[in-house]
């Protein structure tokens, strides 16, 4: 009864979800305002179910409500997603060239991943041809306090705090004092933290300056990449991070 009850849940919260979208697909190109009726137009919703996703959505700042009566437009969080899809994609040109004489070099998975909120995201990925590899395919997305692709961007934020509140009390101390190393590193490591067997390896990408807007990575099996060669990846990926951060300007 327990799992059945457990398994209704989960339809539940992907039917909400599945709505929630519906709504956000139901504003189109010149509407910059809706009212609670065309919506009902558009969207196979209940009256009181429209106004409750509605709410849920306008305080995750996906919806903004002005007037009286109530009208309806899509808010800032959508412009942020936005933001970083479009400049994932401007990126992803730019760095494609050298993505491509790195993944070269190194014969292992080359991946390019975008800062976006708590998480970070596969923009673009070149996987390694060899037998034994590791991927994560586009549009992969991970917690930045995690794996050496997040913990690099991390090491470069203004100010990680918030994002470490994630973390247990207990742990945030030391994960600071790894997020000082990774700074002076200029590069994050990891072995087997998300993929059994794995070794990642992480630079910062920097855009406008010294903002950093993600990560570029290079993923391989611990069989393949021992100290030696992770220390010429590392040399390999901040040559290439310089190099698209001047394509991008």
């Amino acid at each position: 009864m327990e799992i059945r009850k457990e398994e209704d849940s989960k339809q539940d919260s992907v039917r909400a979800v599945d709505r929630a979208l519906d709504i956000l697909l139901a504003f189109r190109p010149g509407e910059n305002r809706l009212g609670a009726g065309d919506l009902l137009k558009r969207v196979d919703l209940s009256r009181p179910t429209l106004y409750r996703l509605l709410r849920t959505l306008e305080l995750r700042g996906f919806i903004a409500v002005t007037g009286e009566p109530q009208r309806f437009s899509l808010g800032p969080a959508v412009g942020q997603l936005t933001q970083v899809w479009s400049s994932g994609q401007e990126l992803t040109e730019i760095a494609r060239p050298v993505m491509q004489q790195l993944w070269e070099a190194t014969g292992e998975t080359v991946a390019l991943l975008m800062h976006n909120g708590p998480n970070r995201v596969c923009v673009a990925e070149l996987p390694s041809s060899q037998p034994l590899s590791f991927k994560r395919g586009i549009g992969h997305s991970e917690r930045v306090i995690v794996g050496a692709s997040g913990r690099v961007i991390l090491a470069f934020v203004p100010n990680a705090s918030p994002y470490l509140m994630d973390l247990p009390p207990e742990r945030r101390e030391a994960y600071r004092a790894e997020l000082l190393r990774v700074r002076e590193a200029g590069c994050a490591i990891s072995r087997e933290e998300l993929i059994a067997g794995a070794v990642a390896i992480a630079v910062p990408l920097f855009m406008s300056g010294d903002r950093v807007v993600g990560s570029l990575a290079v993923y391989g099996p611990s069989a393949r990449i021992d100290d030696q060669q992770i220390k010429l990846i590392v040399e390999q990926l901040k040559s290439a991070s310089t190099q698209i951060t001047k394509l991008a300007g």
